[in-house]
């Protein structure tokens, strides 16, 4: 149960409240919240609705703060306002009203955050990789910014359709079903499926170059397949149980879980209604033999939506799946999460689904590439790395770091550890970086012990845990939720101030598709926690004061551990 409004929120509303009433302006649609000061020395909270009032009080801010200091009876967890500058309002929290915050949310699972999205439904599409191909280290960004995302929304209550839409239908289907049949390798089917239907793909395609019958008995096992001849429905079915089961072994190391498998086949009888419906609100037209959406008015390309063979194209099955969701969800809003080179896809796809009618929010989540330092993975350049391939190097390196630094530690521990590293250190390295970025991955930033990590904040939890285990070591008697928790030294200030925005962070990471919003304030969080810990004694401070160090301690052991969880990536007690 949440214990109460966060602080911000608190004043926000006291703000607004307290300048209506000074000034008179009860009627008056005006909202004078306050934010975050950029420095600390100029208090907690800021306020510019001096500035903002200007205009409607005919006033000088100055003279409209200074009037309102002057009149309005401060909040009881307010200690002291100030003015400063041109008439920024400036609120200093008090100690005792920080204290009692943060005891209050050790029982509090949400850390304080309202379930604001209680009622609503997500949808949200990520991951996508194609059935019969490995996923590569290109299919990263989406799996781990998409789950962050995924994460963050169920944390504030909404109820989350996580949709992995799978690339399962179109012309490759019919070379690789004469492909399978003419080049497959039983036993490499057995050991590595899905790397063995790729090649049996490439195999396939590069006969089809030279051999014109070939790309004809391809064709005809294609429409076999669309017209739902047994025997190539089942082998297509075959492929698509055989990557998904290869998938899931990918995306339970990542620790990611999908609610639904929907492919493009899903939708494809739902293809000529969507036709219809565009056709009826005079909305396609032909096109030199296509069907085309005419978006110029909007300064986009046409959109087509049936090709001069027939065809449909990636729009029409887009705009048949958010119709689909739109009927068995009505969520709230509808989120993808793709890389950049689909944003004009998706403007497309999204002007398409309004002219439509198709009533839903929906939200394109690009990012931008992951690189090596030398180059960009690409299948064409010839140097694409198999995200198993990538996860096994994590672990591999993450391994060599944890035997030098704990060779007591029992081998069983040591990988559990290295896994717990060398994935949150892939997801972080990712995660951290603001999404529409270019990330340039290298080993030495992701598994780096002293900069903004995930072994960074992996090890400062754990040494959080130490401190507590010392201290339950030679205080086992003492009842630590019965020791009031107090702040007196500016440090404790400085922490508690961080533990109590965890609530805003996680609101501004999930309404700005943003993980890395949560990551700057986990490793903000771990630093001045890092300051704390040196400059201030813990098991040697008198009674009271140690027990109290203790419990804000172990708010931010809390902290650091739901957020990490909200991003994905694992903690351990010992590191």
């Amino acid at each position: 149960m949440r214990p109460f409004a966060t602080f911000e929120e608190r004043l926000s509303d006291w703000t607004t409240n307290a300048m209506k009433s000074v000034f008179g302006l009860e009627d008056a649609e005006v909202n004078l919240g306050v934010a975050p000061t950029n420095n600390e020395k100029f208090g907690d909270y800021q306020c510019n609705a001096a500035m903002t009032l200007t205009k409607l009080l005919k006033k000088a801010p100055r003279q409209i703060a200074q009037e309102f200091v002057d009149a309005a009876e401060l909040p009881e967890f307010v200690e002291k306002i100030e003015i400063a500058g041109p008439g920024f309002i400036n609120f200093h929290l008090s100690n005792a009203a920080l204290a009692e915050y943060i005891q209050s949310l050790e029982n509090d699972p949400s850390l304080g955050t309202a379930r604001v999205g209680e009622g609503k439904t997500v949808v949200i599409d990520y991951s996508g990789p194609n059935v019969a191909k490995p996923m590569h280290i290109g299919h990263i960004r989406s799996t781990v910014i998409g789950n962050a995302i995924d994460r963050l929304y169920r944390f504030l209550g909404y109820d989350v359709i996580a949709d992995n839409h799978l690339g399962d239908w179109g012309t490759q289907f019919g070379l690789m079903m004469i492909g399978y049949r003419e080049f497959r390798d039983e036993e490499a089917l057995k050991t590595a499926p899905v790397e063995e239907l790729e090649r049996v793909y490439v195999a396939s395609y590069n006969k089809s170059k030279d051999d014109v019958s070939w790309r004809e008995s391809a064709k005809a096992e294609l429409v076999k397949l669309q017209q739902g001849d047994p025997e190539n429905r089942a082998l297509w079915e075959q492929f698509i149980e055989l990557s998904i089961k290869e998938f899931d072994v990918i995306y339970d190391r990542l620790g990611v879980k999908f609610d639904l498998y929907r492919g493009e086949s899903f939708y494809n009888d739902r293809l000529p209604k969507i036709i219809e419906r565009l056709e009826a609100k005079g909305l396609a037209k032909e096109s030199e033999g296509a069907l085309i959406v005419d978006l110029e008015e909007y300064g986009m390309p046409i959109c087509i939506v049936r090709k001069s063979d027939g065809g449909y194209n990636y729009a029409t099955t887009d705009l048949a799946t958010v119709e689909a969701r739109v009927e068995e969800f009505a969520p709230e809003r509808v989120i993808y999460v793709t890389d950049e080179r689909q944003q004009l896809h998706f403007k497309q796809f999204f002007k398409t689904s309004e002219l439509l009618g198709l009533n839903a929010n929906l939200v394109h989540v690009w990012f931008g590439l992951m690189r090596l330092p030398e180059a960009t993975f690409s299948t064409r350049e010839g140097n694409v790395i198999k995200l198993a391939a990538l996860l096994d190097e994590a672990e591999a390196r993450a391994l060599e770091m944890v035997e030098s630094s704990s060779p007591d530690m029992p081998e069983e521990q040591q990988k559990d550890l290295a896994k717990a590293i060398g994935i949150g250190a892939i997801k972080y390295t990712d995660l951290s970086q603001n999404p529409q970025s270019l990330v340039t991955f290298t080993w030495e930033k992701a598994l780096n012990m002293e900069g903004n990590s995930a072994p960074y904040l992996q090890y400062a939890y754990a040494r959080i845990s130490s401190v507590h285990d010392k201290y339950r070591a030679q205080y086992p008697d003492t009842d630590l939720n019965e020791c009031s928790l107090n702040i007196e030294h500016e440090i404790e200030r400085r922490l508690a101030i961080k533990l109590s925005r965890f609530p805003a962070a996680v609101r501004a990471a999930a309404e700005n598709y943003r993980p890395n919003i949560m990551a700057d304030y986990l490793y903000d969080l771990a630093q001045i926690y890092s300051s704390f810990y040196q400059n201030v004694p813990f098991l040697k401070a008198p009674e009271g004061e140690r027990e109290s160090r203790i419990r804000l301690c172990r708010s931010t052991a809390a902290t650091l551990k739901q957020g990490l969880e909200l991003l994905g990536i694992e903690t351990r007690e010992r590191i």
